[in-house]
């Protein structure tokens, strides 16, 4: 494992560290039957997570198919995950000519989602984040699903809360958390309707070294930007532990659904998050706004409980960020729009 002083010197080497399974997810593969389905897997998290996988199955010593469905729009990314082992199979999802002609696999993993831009194009957000559920839960009926889905779904809550528990009411602030609960409800109805195996996983935030809240922060440090603080807290996984968690989550799929949330153990604040950058930087830190009482938050004890607690802890994170950063690494200018506390991105 890369150490604290050290950093990641390339996107080989991450996408290498972002893939690593754990002896768990090795004895998950190893004991689990059928093949594995990917749908939207050309994504943030898409291509770590079929990575993981398949190194998985070749340490268990399993011969184990593992299918990625996108519309691969980046040509490179499809060769590369080909190269990898991954059985690509391209086409539009929401054509259900398409959906219908899928492998029938026992385990499929859902990533599709739409988020950045959702709000110029809420009819498509609606299709891609609802109407495609539905699809996906009439199909694969028969198979087990782990589903994303975000922690957006539940209300802003007071920051001394601890966060919103899966057993909460959702009440989802904008169409495109709204559309995510749809998301749910859809994978929700085909369990109860089906007896369909399901977890619906309750992301926020996974982060790396070329996205996420974290890396918006740095990036506004090194610009020397002001940092917006009107959210004031947030939560982030590193986004291998968020691998895991997601493929050991196929033990607790069960009829009716199962939801868990996933992230980090700790409540961070965007100011004392800014300023640790800041003196990573040498640059002086700029603010605008003041923290709120209530944030976006989780609390993921559940899955800690399951799983035990994410291995990569913020302060690692941060370096490997810095560090990033100040040697010019590419990263995917992807904007969390963590700030936002209306509802539209």
């Amino acid at each position: 494992m890369t150490g604290i002083n050290e950093l990641i010197p390339d996107e080989q080497h991450l996408e290498e560290l972002l893939s690593r399974p754990s002896r768990d997810v090795i004895d998950l593969v190893g004991r689990m039957d059928g093949d594995y389905l990917l749908l939207g897997i050309a994504g943030k998290i898409g291509p770590s997570l079929a990575r993981m996988l398949k190194r998985a199955c070749t340490k268990a010593h399993v011969d184990k198919q593992v299918f990625g469905v996108s519309r691969f729009t980046n040509p490179k990314l499809k060769k590369d995950l080909k190269h990898d082992g991954v059985n690509i199979l391209q086409g539009d999802l929401l054509d259900p000519d398409f959906i219908h002609t899928l492998p029938e696999v026992q385990n499929v993993i859902f990533l599709a989602g739409m988020k950045f831009g959702s709000e110029d194009n809420l009819p498509m957000t609606w299709a891609v984040n609802s109407y495609l559920p539905a699809l996906v839960a009439a199909q694969f009926k028969k198979s087990r699903i782990v589903a994303f889905s975000t922690g957006c779904v539940y209300e802003l809550v007071p920051v001394k809360s601890g966060g919103s528990v899966e057993t909460d009411t959702p009440l989802p602030l904008g169409e495109y958390a709204q559309s995510c609960l749809g998301r749910e409800r859809m994978f929700e109805y085909g369990s109860i309707e089906y007896g369909t195996p399901t977890c619906i996983i309750r992301l926020n935030y996974a982060v790396e070294l070329r996205y996420g809240v974290l890396l918006d922060i740095a990036f506004k440090v090194w610009n020397e930007e002001k940092v917006d603080l009107t959210m004031g807290y947030f939560n982030v996984i590193w986004q291998r532990d968020a691998n895991e968690f997601v493929l050991r989550s196929f033990d607790y799929c069960r009829s009716p659904a199962r939801i868990l949330n996933v992230t980090g153990a700790e409540n961070l604040s965007i100011r004392e998050t800014a300023l640790r950058f800041g003196d990573l930087f040498n640059k002086k830190v700029r603010f605008s706004g003041k923290e709120s009482d209530t944030a976006l938050l989780s609390n993921a004890r559940q899955s800690f409980d399951l799983f035990g607690q994410p291995k990569t802890d913020v302060a690692q994170m941060i370096h490997w960020i810095a560090g990033w950063i100040k040697n010019g690494k590419e990263t995917y200018n992807k904007p969390t729009h963590f700030e936002v506390r209306n509802g539209k991105y």
